[in-house]
């Protein structure tokens, strides 16, 4: 007959592996490890287990059509100018800061909250793509990066013939 304290162990819902948990909680920690925590008040101090996401970093998303890549960053509440996008060295940038600050009075006292917070995301670009034709636009909260694709791309390769040496 075997009791309850028999049966292996189950962590989550998704029944990984105990190792595997911890593997992915501590990938996450060092992902958001750069953007500072919040604390219980609100404050930027605390654990890192609370992190907002207006300060980690955007989920990307990316699509291949015929003649471009499309890539998405989510970034709510952000606007035009407090994004930069830029291409070097087959390199494509982005970063991000967003300041909010808030004050509020109510009778005798006051409060004052300030929030900021900053990202970067490198992406290494295809082969194929057109550094001096990208263009990017934000259409509700979310960015969106158009990479067209190099026609002649295909053309930069060469076969580099194979002699014997005597």
């Amino acid at each position: 007959m075997s009791t309850q304290a028999d049966l292996p162990a189950k962590t989550r819902s998704s029944g990984e592996a105990p190792l595997g948990w911890l593997r992915s909680e501590i990938d996450r920690l060092f992902e958001n490890f750069s953007s500072p925590a919040r604390s219980a008040f609100g404050s930027r101090l605390g654990s890192l287990a609370a992190l907002d996401g207006m300060f980690s970093l955007p989920a990307l998303e990316m699509t291949e059509k015929d003649k471009e890549y499309r890539l998405s960053a989510e970034i709510p509440g952000m606007s035009e100018d407090q994004i930069d996008v830029s291409v070097a060295d087959g390199i494509l940038t982005i970063s991000g800061e967003k300041r909010d600050e808030e004050d509020r009075k109510d009778g005798d006292y006051m409060l004052r909250e300030r929030r900021y917070g900053s990202f970067v995301r490198k992406i290494n670009l295809p082969k194929d793509v057109d550094p001096n034709a990208v263009s990017a636009h934000v259409d509700k909260g979310v960015l969106i990066i158009t990479l067209p694709k190099d026609e002649k791309a295909g053309e930069q390769k060469r076969r580099i013939p194979i002699s014997s040496q005597k």
